[in-house]
């Protein structure tokens, strides 16, 4: 039984067709990236799996259960952080520890955070406010309390879209690097292919929207652990690259929209602005043919 599976899932917002027919199954401990144009509705699908939105049809199970709101064994990291402003590193934490574990002791409680605060590099920083951190350190402080959750899933909704290069390169190492410790099983939404072929063992592109659906799933055979400089001389990288760019840039084409009717102009002609000012205003089609049939004459 797979561990996660969506069965033709389909959501609407009002008149608007987002996703149609989604099908996807994972198995535990799977690392896999979905990639897709913004807007083709993959925060939408993340949103499904975490519980936070219900399909209009379709089922979405994790571990053979029906997800019909959101829960403790999926931990979910948004692009925005979502940090409580008035509380420290460590107590955004133990909020969701408390949530989670509630007989634990405060000094269980205060050992569990601190693991957790370290597994990101965030320790000298664990009574600082999140407006005196960084934005990659406010998002390892997101990354550090889906952890401490223990999720049986953890989803990861583009995490990284608002960092800098250099500060993006550093989180997604860390993110490979604790997964390979923990090996959770992880649905990460991006809408970069090379970070998704840098940290994902099989990588599924969505569909431009309306009515976004999943694509042909593509396998990453690259070896772990994966070196970012070494990978860009890696003839199986640059293939699957172009694989996936050339699927993604072929959905787009075929959703490309046509005029299949003839759109009526308006009767009217744009300000000449080098008119005197007495006479300027727009002028109809046929007032200027005749103007231009009098200074003729």
């Amino acid at each position: 039984m797979p561990f996660l599976e969506l069965t033709n899932v389909s959501k609407n917002f009002g008149a608007n067709s987002v996703l149609a027919g989604v099908s996807l199954t994972l198995e535990r401990g799977e690392f896999v990236a979905i990639v897709g144009y913004s807007g083709s509705g993959k925060t939408t699908l993340i949103s499904l799996i975490a519980g936070l939105t219900l399909p209009d049809s379709g089922t979405v199970r994790l571990n053979g259960r029906e997800i019909t709101a959101p829960g403790p064994d999926r931990g979910v990291v948004f692009q925005n952080y979502s940090l409580l402003p008035w509380l420290t590193v460590a107590e955004n934490i133990a909020l969701a520890v408390a949530q989670v574990f509630p007989n634990y002791t405060p000094a269980q409680t205060a050992e569990h955070v601190a693991r957790f605060i370290a597994m990101v590099s965030l320790t000298p920083h664990a009574a600082k406010l999140p407006r005196q951190l960084s934005g990659g350190q406010r998002q390892r402080v997101s990354v550090a309390r889906a952890l401490a959750m223990d999720p049986q899933i953890l989803l990861l909704d583009e995490p990284l879209s608002a960092l800098d290069a250099l500060t993006r390169a550093v989180l997604q190492a860390e993110i490979a690097q604790i997964w390979e410790r923990d090996h959770k099983t992880v649905v990460l939404i991006t809408n970069d292919v090379d970070e998704a072929l840098l940290l994902a063992d099989r990588i599924i592109p969505l569909t431009p929207g309306p009515g976004a659906t999943l694509g042909e799933s593509v396998a990453v055979t690259l070896a772990r652990p994966r070196d970012r400089k070494a990978l860009n001389h890696d003839p199986e990288f640059k293939r699957l690259r172009a694989h996936i760019t050339t699927q993604l840039l072929g959905y787009s084409a075929r959703r490309q929209s046509t005029v299949t009717r003839n759109l009526i102009l308006p009767d009217i002609l744009p300000e000449d602005l080098d008119a005197p000012r007495v006479t300027r205003r727009p002028l109809r089609p046929h007032e200027l043919k005749q103007l231009q049939v009098a200074s003729s004459e």
